[in-house]
């Protein structure tokens, strides 16, 4: 289908992933609306440039920030930097003033809860008319933000959209690489989430390097396991929304879902309660059993969260498994 000009891109979301990814926006030539729904927080950034979700960080000059949700979605393409579980919610608020075949890029990591959707899954169902996106990969909000160099996937199922989406938002700082493997994508962010909480608590529990190797590689064994049974592409999962994201992720305590992990591995209340991937370990969980798909280590996450399995059961359970070939 022809893409419209877009020139003006909206952002949904004034939280750090969606200041950060409003920053990239501006730096590949394009004009922002960001959209937040606390007008005092959108009076602030519009006055001082600054956010206490980054601080040290400029929202740039030429983002305007507007809590008014119509005007956001007047936008050419509207990139969705909220949280998984809302997402429904707040497409079908945005979806009667959208214009038709507006472009919706999901920049959440996870799985509906309850309906077992994917994100663009979600997007086509609560605004029909509207083409569906999500952009995921190895991206901490502050790199982003600061223009550090990142790499990205974009995937639209519409091979012409992803092409043009990509080269809307790319800039020198700001790579995404195009993709029509939609589920793929998606797999690979939903899934790191859930491992990173794993790594998480084996850094917590102070299990050592070796250790958090060999769970970071079973790890991405079960995310290409899921991938591989609901058709993703190998290339996809071995990319950066895959392999590359978890790398990112099992490895660094600026993951909130890392640190969600090290905190219940050192016996503490998790400091961020957003963490995606406690949201979508139990949905994750369910979807593998229900598919017949081995991912003993998201089944052991599952089961921590749901206070089904005691951290140390858990690690018992999964060294003693039956030795295998690999």
């Amino acid at each position: 289908m022809p893409v419209r000009s877009l020139d003006k891109m909206g952002v949904i979301g004034a939280g750090a992933w969606g200041i950060a990814l409003a920053n990239a926006t501006t730096r590949a030539g394009r004009n922002v609306i960001l959209y937040g729904r606390d007008t005092t927080q959108v009076e602030a950034l519009n006055e001082t440039r600054e956010s206490k979700r980054l601080p040290g960080v400029k929202l740039a000059g030429n983002v305007v920030a507007t809590d008014d949700l119509a005007e956001a979605g007047r936008a050419n393409a509207l990139l969705l930097a909220i949280p998984a579980q809302e997402l429904r919610a707040v497409v079908t608020a945005l979806a009667p003033h959208l214009a038709r075949s507006t472009a919706l890029i999901a920049c959440a990591k996870g799985i509906e809860r309850g309906t077992q959707k994917f994100l663009t899954d979600v997007i086509r169902e609560a605004a029909p008319e509207a083409v569906p996106a999500i952009l995921s990969g190895p991206s901490f909000a502050a790199d982003v933000a600061s223009g550090l160099p990142t790499a990205v996937t974009l995937a639209s199922t519409d091979n012409v959209m992803s092409i043009a989406l990509a080269r809307a938002l790319g800039s020198s700082t700001f790579r995404p690489y195009h993709t029509t493997d939609v589920r793929g994508v998606e797999i690979g962010g939903a899934a790191k989430n859930v491992l990173a909480i794993a790594a998480g608590i084996v850094a917590g529990k102070k299990l050592g390097p070796s250790a958090l190797a060999a769970l970071t590689t079973r790890g991405f064994a079960e995310l290409v396991r899921f991938g591989r049974a609901l058709d993703a592409k190998p290339e996809t999962l071995t990319g950066l929304s895959g392999l590359g994201d978890l790398i990112l992720t099992c490895s660094s305590p600026q993951s909130r879902n890392f640190a969600y992990g090290a905190a219940l591995g050192r016996g503490e209340p998790p400091p961020d309660k957003l963490a995606e991937g406690a949201f979508t370990a139990q949905v994750l969980a369910e979807m593998a059993t229900a598919k017949d798909i081995e991912m003993p280590i998201t089944q052991a996450v599952a089961a921590i969260l749901a206070d089904k399995l005691g951290i140390d059961d858990a690690i018992d359970m999964l060294l003693t498994r039956p030795i295998k070939a690999e």
